[in-house]
This record gives structure tokens, C-alpha cells and sequence, in this order.
């Protein structure tokens, strides 16, 4: 007979970006029996990193555990971009159901169909919170049944379409089992009951022999490596001599020196855990993700997981610009190569590999946005250095050369179709679908190659003047389609000369093209300094004073205004480099640079790269 551990549930919350789950987490924490009346809850305290604040996304897979009526609910808040997939993936494994949160207006999105089909693949149970009822525009109905098509497109067993569902206001904490905004009560016990009844309780086989998956890591500098996953058999204690079976085969003998359970946003040191716990164990240097603890004597080594392979990839370099140094405090190789090398002990993800040079290394991710993050928190860090344009990874499969697809789903006003269907099909992507969902809306979807994609986001936002709403995932490896594809159409504006931009330079390029700068901004010979009208490269005099004459007008100086210029943002900077150009980013400063700042140089290597093609 199988006994089960019904004093605990292990439930993870998925959904697409910005549909609530972090702000519903923070709700089930308030109203359980878990804090005491003396803890003040930040809003999304879920989300410790500063980035994950701001931008309002969750980056890292989080977990903590609440109390409620004496079962300990385990709750996952797992990241709901697909870049951070290989995350989502490995949570699953640690959870017996899931809380699918949709936005009750804006329905099913790439992401849910992402977070999704990874919960059903592990047939977990699922639950449906439908967030954001109290929206005007909020369409309970519709939304619930875009979900059961989802559902039954991703191959939902007859259990798992059998979804219960609970409509929810997570940000004025109130919920409720009908779908009529006027039922909402001031209680999110709906969804701890139906947790409680629906979701399976662990079994308990703690009288076996231990078997424990790390899914995540964590490092800290006073214990080293943290494996955070389950315990799928068995227990353990502190102090206990057991076994860790490597990916590779081989077998580690160490003794658990600490072990940590959740309780609310703490981490808290236990002495014991059993089958069914969610806990975090210290006391071995190179654990890694997918390996199994077991005991000396019987070792049984779990399936090992799989982990998304990286689709991207981009050179780090050792910043060498002629304002190299001026503002980091870390810009030497051996330091930025440390950082990479940390980022690898949490990032299972992410691949640092050496190049010829020892100031380059390649760095490999899961897409723009994962690559992104990592540069923005080095930047914040105080590092300096200098990143190529992203690059797809190709693979060959079964001897045919592919590259990275993406799924891409478009929301638009219906006036602005027509120029983004031309501009994805000259960037080869093939539409698969296309929904009118009212009020002149309409929802386009397209298989695109990823390297298509790179640079895409500023054009669109222009095309569709901010109205269009574009999401993509990666789909799959598909074989390659000859030629470029994407990339920008227009050149740059570079500086000739080094200094002070100026107000009167400045005016006289304008006509010239879209000017990044603003007056008073030091650069450099080679810096780009704006986006050309053209398609080629010009290099332009940004430094230029005004003559000075003894001869003055009453109104002539007071006429010269400037438009503002364009300032980029470091994932618009990424988006905007070609191949012959680097972004340096700098803790206070990015800048975009030719690789060749001298002009004469860079058109001598230009002429060389023709002749070689």
C-alpha cells in the first residue's frame, strides 16, 4: 500500500510575462498562516534582484513555502521567459501540479504555451487562475476557452482537460470560483483549497534508500555551491556520508554539512528531510544540476535532466577604446574572465568559451534577453568591456546545417498588418495563423529564424508607431536558409574626430540622419554617433565650434534648437550593431564603436574583406 505525505503540496506557478503570478505570490504569502505580524512584505518580494524589480519580470526561479490550515504548501515562481526556459523546465520535475495564471484580457501568449507544454510533458496536474478580472476589458469566458484549446493542441491527457479554475484580482488580493467581478471576496483561500484537493500529495517512501535531484543552483561565499531540488525517496540529515553521482559517471563521496528548508521568504537551516521536502543542501564544491544523492551503499541515480542547449552567442572582449578604464572599477581580463566563470556556477544555461585572444572569450545563451541581463548586472557591478553583435548558433542534425527558429506572436492594430507581413516574409518568416480578437485587433502568428529576428524590435515599434505588441520563443532547429537575413538596412554616423560633441555640429548633421548624442557628450574617433539616412557608413565632424565673429545679431543665436537626440538602451545598442562594430559598456556609459576607429584603416580592411568574397 502506498502511503502519501498529505501534511505537504508541491505546486509551481507559471505564466507569461506580466500576467500577475509574482504579485499573486506575494498575496498567498499575506494571507497564509506564515508571517507573523511583525514581517513588512515589499511589493513583488519574490523578486531580489534589482533588474527583476524594475523591468517587473522574474529572471531566477524562486521558491518559498507557506502555512496554510497545517499543510505546508511548497510554492515554485518560475521565470515565464522562454530565455530563461531551461529554468521552468527543471522545476518542473520538482512539483506535482501547477498554477497556470493567465491575464483575464489578454489570454493565452507564446510564453503560457511554453511554461505549458513543458508541465504536461511531465503530466503534472494543472489548476487555472484566471488574474486581472476586475480589468474592464476582462473576458473570462473567451479566455478560459482559448486555454482548454491550448490545452488540448499541447496533447492534454482526459485528467489534466478536467482543469479546475479560480478568477482572481492579485493585486487587490481577492478571488473567487465564479467569473463575475461583483464575487470577488477579499480572501485568497479558493485557491488554497483547491491547491489542498486537487493537487496530489507527495509519496511518502522515506523509509527507502535517499535518492535527491539537484534542479538549481546556488553559491554563496561562505558555504560554496547550493543544490536546491527534491527529495524524491528516503531522508537525510546533517552530518551524513553519502554519494554523488556525476553526469559524467563517476561517483563523489561527502558529507552534508548543511541543510536549508523554506518557510515564507527565509531560508532556514534544518537537520532533517524526507521524501516529499523541497530543500537546499551544502557540503560539495562542483555539484551540478540533474545530479543525484544517494546513499554510499545503494546508489540508484535518477534520469539526468535535460537542460536547453544555448541558441545564441556574442564575444566578450577587454575594453580598448581610447576611454577604456575611465569609469569601471574591474576592466582587466583576468577579472572579467572570474565573473564569467562565477556566472557559470548559478547559470546552467550559459556556455564561456576562450577564443585565440586572451582578452575575448564567446560567450553562449539562450537569447538576447538572457545575454542582456548578464551584461546589465555586470555594468551595475562596475565592469567595463565590450560585446560583438549576437550571432545564432547553427548545429548540424543528421548531417543537414540548421539554425534556430522562433515562434512569434503579433498583437496589432488591424491597419498596421500589411507592412509587418511584408517586413517578417523579407526576413523569411512563414505565417502560421491569423485571428481577428476584436475591436480591430488582430493576432498574427509566424515561424521566423532567429537571426531575423536580431535587430527586429526597433522596426517594429516604428512600424506599428508603439501600438504593436510582439512576443517570441524558440520553437526548433530547422535547416538553414541560405543568404542574410535581417540585420540593419541603414549605415552609421561616425565620428571623425575626438572631443565634445556641440550644439552646432550637431545641427548640421541632423539632416544627415537620427543622432544618438547630446551636445557636451565626450567621444572618439571611431564612436557612432548616429544612424545614417543611408545605407552606408559616414563619418561626420560631431566636435565642430561655432566660428566666433565680432559681427553679432540680436536673434541669431537664440533660432538654433536641436530635435533630442536618440538615446539607445543597451538592448536597442545590442540590436543596432553589424558585424564590424562593438557595444563598450561601461558602469555609467554605453557607447557604440567601429572595431576599426581610424577611417583610412577601416576602409583599407573593408576593400581586403571584398576582395577575399
Amino acid at each position: 500500500m502506498v502511503n502519501y505525505r498529505n501534511d505537504i503540496r508541491n505546486v509551481a506557478i507559471i505564466a507569461h510575462v506580466d500576467h500577475g503570478k509574482t504579485t499573486l505570490v506575494d498575496e498567498l504569502l499575506k494571507q497564509s498562516d506564515t508571517l507573523d505580524g511583525h514581517t513588512q512584505l515589499q511589493e513583488r518580494a519574490m523578486d531580489s534582484n534589482a533588474i527583476e524589480k524594475e523591468r517587473g519580470i522574474t529572471i531566477l526561479a524562486k521558491n518559498t513555502a507557506v502555512d496554510y490550515q497545517g499543510t505546508r504548501v511548497n510554492i515554485m515562481d518560475t521565470p515565464g521567459h522562454a530565455d530563461f526556459g531551461g529554468e521552468v523546465e527543471r522545476i518542473m520535475k520538482m512539483v506535482d501540479g501547477v498554477l497556470l495564471v493567465v491575464d483575464a484580457y489578454e489570454g493565452t501568449m507564446p510564453q503560457t504555451r511554453f511554461v505549458l507544454k513543458k508541465a504536461l510533458e511531465q503530466h503534472l496536474t494543472p489548476i487555472v487562475v484566471v488574474n486581472k478580472i476586475d480589468k474592464p476589458s476582462a473576458r473570462p469566458e473567451h479566455v478560459v476557452d482559448e486555454v482548454l484549446e491550448l490545452f488540448i493542441e499541447l496533447g492534454a491527457d482526459e485528467d489534466q482537460l478536467e482543469f479546475p479554475v479560480i478568477y482572481t484580482s492579485a493585486i487587490n488580493g481577492t478571488s473567487s470560483l465564479s467569473d463575475d467581478p461583483a464575487n470577488q471576496e477579499k480572501t485568497m483561500s479558493p485557491i488554497f483549497d483547491t491547491i489542498i484537493e486537487h493537487i496530489p500529495a507527495p509519496v511518502d517512501n522515506s523509509d527507502e534508500p535517499l535518492q535527491f535531484q539537484v534542479s538549481l543552483l546556488d553559491y554563496n561565499d561562505y558555504v560554496g555551491r547550493i543544490g536546491i531540488g527534491r527529495v524524491f525517496r528516503g531522508s537525510v540529515k546533517v552530518g551524513d556520508q553519502v554519494a554523488l553521482m556525476k553526469l559524467d559517471g563517476s561517483v563523489k563521496k561527502f558529507r552534508v554539512t548543511k541543510l536549508f528548508g523554506f518557510f515564507g521568504l527565509q531560508r532556514l537551516e534544518i537537520q532533517e528531510a524526507k521524501a516529499g521536502d523541497l530543500i537546499a543542501v551544502s557540503g560539495m564544491e562542483d555539484i551540478f544540476v540533474g545530479e543525484t544523492v544517494t546513499p554510499v551503499d545503494h546508489q540508484d541515480g535518477l534520469p539526468i535532466l535535460h537542460i536547453d542547449e544555448p541558441t545564441l552567442q556574442m564575444t566578450f572582449l577587454v575594453n580598448n577604446s581610447p576611454f577604456a578604464g575611465r569609469e569601471g572599477k574591474f576592466v582587466t581580463s583576468r577579472k572579467i574572465e572570474e565573473r564569467l566563470m562565477s556566472q557559470l556556477q548559478t547559470d546552467v544555461s550559459l556556455r564561456v568559451d576562450p577564443t585565440d585572444s586572451p582578452d575575448a572569450w564567446t560567450v553562449s545563451g539562450r537569447g538576447e534577453l538572457h545575454l542582456s541581463i548578464l551584461i546589465e548586472n555586470m555594468r551595475r557591478e562596475g565592469y567595463e568591456l565590450q560585446v560583438s553583435r549576437p550571432e545564432v548558433i547553427e548545429r548540424e542534425i543528421e548531417g543537414v546545417k540548421c539554425e534556430p527558429f522562433e515562434r512569434v506572436q503579433i498583437d496589432t492594430p488591424e491597419e498596421y498588418m500589411g507592412s509587418i507581413i511584408e517586413s517578417l516574409s523579407q526576413r523569411k518568416g512563414e505565417m502560421q495563423d491569423m485571428i481577428h480578437t476584436g475591436n480591430g485587433q488582430i493576432r498574427l502568428i509566424f515561424l521566423a529564424p532567429a537571426r531575423g529576428l536580431i535587430g527586429y524590435t526597433t522596426e517594429f515599434l516604428s512600424m506599428t508607431r508603439g501600438y504593436g505588441i510582439m512576443h517570441h520563443t524558440f520553437d526548433q532547429y530547422l535547416p538553414m536558409i541560405q543568404g542574410t537575413i535581417g540585420g540593419r538596412h541603414q549605415g552609421a554616423l561616425v565620428s571623425i574626430d575626438t572631443g565634445k560633441a556641440t550644439t552646432y555640429s550637431i545641427m548640421s548633421i541632423e539632416e544627415r540622419g537620427t543622432v544618438f548624442v547630446e551636445p557636451g557628450t565626450e567621444v572618439y574617433e571611431g564612436m557612432i554617433i548616429g544612424e545614417n539616412n543611408r545605407d552606408n557608413d559616414l563619418t561626420v565632424n560631431i566636435t565642430k565650434a561655432k566660428q566666433m565673429t565680432n559681427v553679432r545679431s540680436a536673434n541669431k543665436d537664440q533660432t538654433s534648437v536641436i530635435k533630442r537626440p536618440k538615446l539607445l538602451t543597451l538592448e536597442e545598442s545590442l540590436e543596432f550593431l553589424n558585424e564590424d562594430e562593438y557595444c563598450e559598456v561601461t558602469p555609467e556609459s554605453i557607447r557604440l564603436r567601429k572595431q576599426i576607429l581610424n577611417k583610412n584603416e577601416r576602409e583599407k580592411a573593408s576593400k581586403k574583406k571584398k576582395k577575399a568574397d
